[in-house]
């Protein structure tokens, strides 16, 4: 089989607080959104560049009307970020009101710049250095 990657859906307790946060702090931008008020949910797509193209996948962050917060579980492990320079990220994070739960810094045993930051539901992210 073949195809592509295309999205990671997460579920988030409050829409407006996610948005800013990987807009404003992580620097994605929306892409599109889609209401549905007889699903009572709300889906926007966040991503890079021009988003959902080749090489390049989004995030969709799904609001359910009136659910303020998740469990997240001991399946998920992190979302992976490419950004140019790990350090300076985590310092726009952190200036932003975010958390960075594992500083910019080498991968155990190994020379590649990593760092980790959580959203505002908890899920984690990883920033690797790439230029």
């Amino acid at each position: 089989m073949t195809g592509r990657f295309l999205h990671t859906m997460l579920r988030v307790g409050d829409l407006d607080r996610s948005i800013a946060f990987y807009t404003s702090l992580l620097g994605l931008k929306e892409l599109r959104r889609r209401d549905v008020p007889e699903g009572k949910y709300t889906l926007v797509f966040l991503g890079y560049g021009g988003g959902n193209q080749e090489g390049q996948a989004e995030i969709e962050l799904t609001y359910n009307y009136g659910v303020d917060r998740y469990e997240i579980g001991t399946g998920f492990g992190h979302l992976a970020l490419g950004v140019p320079d790990v350090k300076a990220a985590c310092e726009a994070v952190r200036a932003g009101g975010g958390k960075v739960t594992r500083e910019a810094g080498p991968v155990k045993f190994g020379t590649t710049v990593i760092a980790f930051v959580e959203d505002p539901d908890g899920y984690k992210i990883e920033l690797i250095e790439r230029m």
